[in-house]
Parts: C-alpha cells; structure tokens; sequence
C-alpha cells in the first residue's frame, strides 16, 4: 500500500481483525454483485468505500424515480440512465482507486460462468427467485462464498453459504428449488426504505469478513428482521443431505 493507502484505509489497519494483511485481502479481492438496487446500493458504496480492488455490479435495470426511495446509490440526475452506470459513477467517486466493471446486462449463467473463477465472494442482491436460485446453483458449482439477502416490506433476511466448507448449506438447502415460492415484488407490496440499507450493509460486512478470513462468518445461520419492532431472530440450518444442487454436486 502506498502512503494515501495507508491513509484512507487507516481505521481499518487499526483492527487487530483486519490490520494491514486484512486490508491487503481486501485490495486485491474481486466481488461480484447481482441487483443494483435496495440491496446492491449500501453493499456496493461499502466495499468500495472500503477498497475492494474489483466490483463486477450486474443489472439490465433503469433508474426510475421509483427506486429513489431506498436506492441510495442513484439520484435524479441518474434518471433513464442504466443502474450499473450510475452506480459506477457514484462508485469510482467514492474511491477512484476501485476497478467497476459495469454490466447492463440480465443476470445469466452464460454471464456468470465466465466471471466465476475469478470472483472473491457474490452478494446476491437481486429480486426473484429464479436468478437467486440460479447465482446459488453456480456458486456451487465454483466455490465461490455467496452473501444472500431479502427485504419485503418489513421484513429482512440475511445468510452465508460457502461451498468451500462441506458442512455449509446452500441456498436451495433451505428454499428447494421446487418450492411453490410467491415471488411478488416490492412494487406490489412496497419495502421500508433503511430496512434495505441494514440488509445491503450486512451483506457488505458479511462480504468483508470472507475476504479478510476473519471468523464467524454468518454460514450454517439465518438472519432475520423484523423492522416493525427491530427484532432479530437467528435460526440455525443445516445442509439438506437430499439438496439437489449441493448433494449434486459433491457426488462427482
């Protein structure tokens, strides 16, 4: 790290759990975010904020006037723009020194084959079921941590899976891909602006800690908050021995 190195990322050196080592991890990781919108908007400015080396943000959205209320990476001189330039402007304002690789593009696995084996760890901050079932698919099958969140309405949610760990569930361990799942969005039941920016935020911490190697990462354990009374619940899981994408995977 060079002196402005130092400087900028100084109360992070400052941490017995990051140090210089830590935030070194943390310059030369890469991370992969899907969605850039509730989710994606806090978890993007923290890595960068807090020196990622490389953010790959991947959305085919536009920035309405719409998302303003809880997507607080973009701003209404970002209006029409596609959400992944915007937040690369944001982004790269923040902190020049980050590398933003901004993907207009819907989320797919012909997308994110490629990306995979070059990826540090994936937040999950999209929208529907069908793409969280696909990113959690291909983490497993590349190894790759993935940090999955959700808000609806009042309700939040937050977990690890890490592949890498043959005791980690996967996210098709506690929602089956089969499930009968009812995926209606924000626009029809509406979403509590900050509750987002926890979420987006703890996946960034959640992020950090991988990457860092720091202990205790939220694997095996899920989150959930209820804003209305700002409780937490942590539920303990386990891997699902007759998973269809884990159990699948290992057999080979």
């Amino acid at each position: 790290m060079n002196d402005t190195q130092l400087l900028r990322y100084a109360r992070h050196i400052q941490l017995a759990d990051i140090d210089i080592l830590g935030q070194e991890r943390i310059l030369a990781s890469h991370v992969l975010i899907v969605g850039a919108g509730g989710l994606g908007s806090p978890a993007a400015l923290y890595l960068a904020a807090s020196g990622v080396g490389h953010l790959t943000l991947i959305d085919d959205d536009v920035v309405e006037l719409s998302n303003l209320q809880r997507q607080i990476i973009h701003t209404t001189d970002s209006l029409g723009l596609t959400k992944v330039a915007s937040a690369q402007a944001q982004l790269q304002s923040i902190n020049p020194d980050v590398g933003v690789n901004a993907r207009a593009q819907r989320a797919d696995a012909d997308t994110l084959n490629p990306l995979l084996p070059h990826i540090s760890v994936v937040l999950d901050c999209s929208d529907n079921f069908e793409t969280r079932q696909m990113i959690n698919r291909l983490c497993v099958q590349h190894r790759v941590p993935l940090v999955s969140g959700a808000a609806i309405r009042f309700e939040g949610q937050i977990s690890v899976f890490d592949s890498r760990d043959d005791d980690s569930p996967c996210y098709a361990c506690l929602f089956p891909p089969e499930s009968n799942f009812n995926n209606e969005p924000c626009a029809t039941l509406g979403v509590f602006a900050p509750l987002v920016g926890i979420i987006g935020a703890m996946q960034a911490a959640e992020a950090l800690k991988i990457i860092v190697q720091m202990k205790q990462p939220l694997v095996g354990q899920l989150l959930t908050l209820d804003a209305r009374l700002m409780e937490w619940q942590r539920l303990s899981l386990q891997r699902n021995p007759y998973c269809p994408v884990c159990q699948a995977q290992t057999s080979f």
